[in-house]
């Protein structure tokens, strides 16, 4: 029988301290991306506060936080040459054609992309590409996994509002 990865943090409890990081940041990108589900487009876009955050916003903002953190980070790559907007507050930023399936899809992709250029790295190595300055890789993801915790109970707010009516 293949071994399954783990899926929830009770699962990694005596595991290697990598593992224990990339469990609770899985569980905190699956929470974000599922707090679309069973919601209307309408719900989904819907402005609940004087801010730009808004359910899908929230789930497209995790789309840039993956591609800056992953991406920008790792590669050294421009924002530009990513394709991602230059500030975090324009990437809450909703166009037309923005959907729960295309975001949902394009944040899914985003965390896989962030998977693929992590999995030779340790750690402990740095990653040179954000405008901090060189970072170690566990600083990096600890530091993800905060926002996305913190998202993920900005879109628990926004839900009950929405579901309240």
């Amino acid at each position: 029988m293949p071994v399954l990865p783990p899926t929830s943090a009770e699962d990694v409890i005596d595991q290697p301290a990598r593992m224990q990081v990339e469990t609770f940041l899985d569980e905190h990108r699956r929470a974000l991306n599922g707090c679309l589900d069973g919601l209307t487009e309408e719900q989904v876009r819907r402005s609940l506060v004087p801010s730009r955050t808004t359910l899908l916003g929230l789930v497209k903002h995790a789309t840039f936080v993956e591609k800056v953190w992953f991406d920008e980070a790792v590669t050294c790559r421009s924002r530009a040459e990513i394709g991602i907007p230059a500030t975090p507050d324009e990437s809450f930023i909703l166009a037309d054609e923005d959907t729960i399936a295309t975001v949902t899809r394009a944040h899914r992709e985003a965390c896989e992309s962030s998977r693929r250029a992590t999995s030779s790295l340790g750690l402990d190595d740095v990653v040179r590409g954000n405008r901090r300055g060189p970072l170690p890789l566990r600083w990096v993801y600890l530091h993800v996994v905060r926002e996305l915790a913190q998202h993920c109970g900005h879109a628990d707010i926004l839900r009950e509002q929405l579901l309240r009516g």
